[in-house]
């Protein structure tokens, strides 16, 4: 056994009987240079080797603490959107939002139920994409507020903000406005009438249909652009 795999057993050895501060943190490295009686290098490859392994996490400035590193869930918009692509988040859309439809249909309010009403009516009567898109995110967005969940509706709101920082490029025809056969026109009418019925499963995969369409349209638009 090398030096190397010597600090590594010396230092599970420590951790296995040592009772950390509750946040997990380690000593600093020269402290447990001293503990164990090992050489710093020796010690960084142990850390390295754990680390490795998901036994313990590392973050410049503020030390080394035992378990796997934790989600940043305050992670800003911008810094989640530099680490993610467009697959990524209609992934995301696909396992959230059907979700949030069913809970809707449950627990929508006469009001939501009209706010939904109106936005796919303003979505057939919009004379920009510009208007019919503001419909749009409306409808989701309702949706969401809709399932009666405060935590689901508050991480649907930060999907969306990625969403919206994360494109392949708006899939427009050359027109001004939405065709009055566009796709989405039916599928969200057919949403609505789904929650307006109290018909969890429907809405579910209504729903589910719904974004599957927009993940394949952005593929076939990314597969164009290319």
């Amino acid at each position: 056994m090398d030096d190397a795999d010597g600090a590594l057993t010396q230092l599970k050895a420590w951790l296995a009987q040592r009772d950390l501060p509750s946040d997990g943190r380690l000593p600093p490295e020269r402290e447990l240079v001293e503990i164990l009686g090992v050489s710093r290098g020796e010690l960084r490859k142990a850390l390295a080797v754990l680390e490795c392994d998901g036994e313990l996490w590392r973050h410049v400035g503020k030390g080394t603490f035992i378990g796997s590193r934790p989600v940043e869930v305050h992670s800003s918009v911008a810094a989640i959107a530099n680490r993610t692509n467009p697959l990524e988040v209609m992934q995301a859309r696909l396992i959230m939002e059907p979700v949030l439809a069913r809970e809707a249909a449950i627990n929508a309010t006469g009001s939501h139920l009209e706010g939904m009403q109106q936005c796919v009516r303003l979505q057939r009567t919009a004379q920009t994409w510009r208007q019919y898109e503001n419909a749009d995110n409306r409808l989701h967005r309702l949706v969401a507020e809709a399932s009666g969940n405060t935590v689901l509706t508050a991480l649907f709101d930060q999907l969306n903000a990625v969403r919206r920082a994360v494109v392949w490029g708006r899939l427009r025809d050359e027109s001004n406005r939405p065709p009055t056969n566009h796709y989405s026109f039916a599928q969200h009418e057919a949403l609505v009438a789904a929650i307006c019925e109290r018909d969890q499963k429907a809405a579910f995969k209504v729903m589910q249909n719904h974004l599957r369409t927009v993940r394949d349209n952005l593929l076939q638009h990314r597969s164009a652009a290319e």
